[in-house]
C-alpha cells in the first residue's frame, strides 16, 4: 500500500534551530507555494507604485524587493513575514534622490545596511518591548487606514495635460465593478474552502472577467513595464568621502528607524496572529544584510510589509517556503513574465488590499474605547493619526513618549503618606514610588519648623528611584538640619540602600 501524495515529505520551509532545513509535507509546500505567489502578486504594483514615489525606476523597486524578500525568508527570524519596497522609506527616499540622485540613495541603502547589521549586533531589538499595547495597536490602525488611502491613487487617470484627475463615468464603474468582484471573492472563498487562497481567486476572478468581457481598465502595465534582466553588481557612484558621509548619513538613519521598526512591530503583530515567537534580533540582521545587498545590485531600501505579509498570513503561508517563493516570484515576472503580468487589472490587486485593510484594522479597538482608560485611547488615536500623516518612526515616538509621561503622571500621584507621633518622635510612613515626577509632592509632605526633634521616614511601602529622589531627600535632610533637627530613614530596601551608598558625601543616617 502505497503513501499518500500529501504525506511526502518536502525538505523546504522551515529552517529549525539548529540551522537545518526541516521537512513539510506536500500538502504544505503546495500552501505555501500558493501563498507567495498570491503575495508576489500583490506586491508588484505596491513596490511599483514606492518606486515612482522615490523617483527611481520600477525596477530598482523591484530588484530591491525580490532580494531582501528572498534573504528574510531564508535567514529571517520570522517565517511567513514578507519585505518588500514600504512607502514610509520611498518617502524618505525621495528626498534624497531630488536633490542628489539615485547613486547616492545607493550609498545612503548600503549605510542603512550597516547600521542595521550594528542594530542586531548589539542586540537593540530589546528596545522594541518598550512599545506599549496601545501603541501597538495604533500602528496596526494607521497602516490599515494607510494600505487603503494608497489604493485610492488607482481611480485616478492622467489627462493629456499630465496632471491627475479622478475617473468618472464609464472607467469609473468598470473600476468600481471589477474591485467590487475581486471583494467577495477574497471574503466569500473562505466560508465555502480554504484549500486555495481567496486573495489570488479574487485576483484571478476578476482578471478572467475583464478579459472574457474585453473590458477596458487600467492593468499593472499601466503603472510601468516591469521586463527586466537579472540584477547586476554595482557600486554606488559618489565620491567616498566626508562630505558624502555628511549628505548620506543622516537618511541612512531614518532609513534604518524606520525599516526596523516597522519590520519588529510587524513580527510582533504576526507572533500575536499566530501565536508563535519570532526571532527579532535575527530578522534585524537579515534586513539589514538584505538592505545591503539591495544597494550592491541596484535596490532601493526596503523592509516587511504589513499588508503582504497578512496575505501570505491569511493564504496559509506560515513557512519560510512561502516568502522564498514570494521573491523568486518577483524575479520570474521581471524576467519571463512582464507581459502575463501587466495585464492584471489594477482593480483587481487594489480589491485584494482594501480586504487586507479591513482585516488589519483592530476593530475591537473601537469597540473597547469607552473600557480602557482615555489616556490609552490618547495615545493609540495620536499613534494613528501620526502613522497616517507622517511617519512609523515619528508615530511610535511619540506614542512611547505620551505613554511614559502618563505613567510617571499617574505613579506621582500614588505618592501617599501617613503620620504618627510619639515621646518626642515623629514618623513618616511612605507608600508609592519617591522619582522625579513625585519628588516635589514628597517635599511638600513635610514641616521640618514645625516637627520635633527626632524624625523617620519609613519606606518600607516605598521605593527610592533615581537621582532626583536622592536630591529630594538630601534637600529635606539639610533642611531639618538647619532647624536642629535629626531625619533618618528606616524600612529601605537592599537596593534602595545601595542606591544611597552610591552617593558622595552622606548626609542620611538609617534608624536602627
Amino acid at each position: 500500500m502505497g503513501w499518500p501524495l500529501s504525506a511526502i515529505p518536502v525538505l523546504v520551509g522551515r529552517i529549525a534551530p539548529g540551522g537545518h532545513l526541516a521537512a513539510i509535507t506536500f500538502s504544505e509546500a503546495k500552501t505555501n507555494v500558493l501563498a507567495g505567489l498570491t503575495a508576489a502578486l500583490s506586491l508588484v504594483p505596491e513596490v511599483v507604485g514606492f518606486a515612482l514615489v522615490a523617483h527611481v525606476n520600477p525596477l530598482t523597486g523591484l530588484y530591491a524587493a525580490f532580494i531582501l524578500c528572498l534573504v528574510a525568508a531564508l535567514w529571517g527570524g520570522r517565517p511567513g513575514m514578507i519585505s518588500g519596497a514600504a512607502g514610509s522609506m520611498a518617502v524618505v527616499s525621495a528626498s534624497l534622490v531630488l536633490q542628489h540622485g539615485v547613486e547616492y540613495l545607493y550609498a545612503a541603502v548600503m549605510l542603512t545596511g550597516v547600521l542595521q547589521l550594528l542594530f542586531a549586533f548589539f542586540r537593540l531589538d530589546k528596545l522594541i518591548r518598550m512599545v506599549p499595547h496601545p501603541v501597538m495597536l495604533g500602528f496596526v490602525n494607521g497602516l490599515a487606514i494607510v494600505i487603503a488611502s494608497a489604493q485610492l491613487q488607482h481611480f485616478k487617470h492622467r489627462t493629456a495635460a499630465g496632471s491627475a484627475d479622478w475617473m468618472s463615468g464609464h472607467a469609473l464603474l468598470v473600476m468600481f465593478g471589477l474591485v467590487a468582484v475581486t471583494v467577495l471573492i477574497t471574503a466569500l472563498l473562505p466560508r465555502l474552502t480554504n484549500a486555495f487562497p481567496s486573495a489570488l481567486a479574487g485576483i484571478l476572478g476578476a482578471t478572467a472577467v475583464a478579459l472574457a468581457l474585453g473590458i477596458q481598465t487600467k492593468t499593472v502595465g499601466d503603472l510601468a513595464s516591469i521586463q527586466g534582466d537579472l540584477p547586476r553588481f554595482h557600486l554606488p557612484i559618489v565620491p567616498f568621502t566626508w562630505n558624502t558621509l555628511t549628505i548620506v548619513l543622516p537618511y541612512a538613519l531614518v532609513l534604518a528607524t524606520i525599516g526596523l521598526v516597522e519590520t519588529l512591530l510587524t513580527l510582533n503583530l504576526i507572533d500575536e496572529r499566530t501565536d508563535t515567537k519570532g526571532q527579532p534580533d535575527r530578522e534585524s540582521m537579515a534586513q539589514g544584510a538584505g538592505n545591503l545587498l539591495c544597494a550592491l545590485f541596484g535596490g532601493m531600501g526596503d523592509c516587511a510589509m504589513i499588508g503582504q505579509s497578512m496575505i501570505n498570513l491569511n493564504a496559509g503561508g506560515r513557512r519560510r517556503l512561502s516568502g522564498v517563493t514570494a521573491g523568486l516570484c518577483l524575479l520570474a515576472f521581471i524576467l519571463f513574465g512582464s507581459r502575463l503580468i501587466e495585464r492584471i487589472p489594477l482593480a483587481a490587486l487594489v480589491g485584494v488590499m482594501f480586504v487586507v485593510a479591513f482585516e488589519t484594522f483592530n476593530w475591537e479597538s473601537l469597540r473597547t474605547m469607552n473600557r480602557i482608560p482615555r489616556h490609552d485611547v490618547m495615545v493609540m488615536v495620536v499613534v494613528t493619526a501620526v502613522t497616517v500623516f507622517t511617519n512609523l518612526a515619528v508615530a511610535v515616538v511619540f506614542g512611547i513618549v505620551i505613554s511614559a509621561l502618563v505613567f510617571a503622571w499617574d505613579h506621582a500621584q500614588q505618592l501617599s503618606v501617613t503620620t504618627t507621633e510619639d515621646n518626642g518622635t515623629k514618623i513618616y510612613r511612605l507608600r508609592g514610588s519617591l522619582f522625579f515626577a513625585s519628588a516635589a509632592q514628597f517635599t511638600e509632605f513635610f514641616h521640618p519648623r514645625l516637627d520635633p526633634a527626632e524624625v523617620f521616614i519609613s519606606f518600607e511601602r516605598a521605593r527610592i528611584m533615581d537621582s532626583s529622589a536622592l536630591e529630594a531627600i538630601e534637600a529635606l535632610a539639610d533642611r531639618y538640619r538647619q532647624q536642629g533637627k535629626h531625619l533618618r530613614l528606616q524600612g529601605l530596601s537592599e537596593s534602595c540602600d545601595d542606591l544611597l551608598k552610591r552617593r558622595d558625601g552622606e548626609v542620611l543616617i538609617h534608624a536602627d
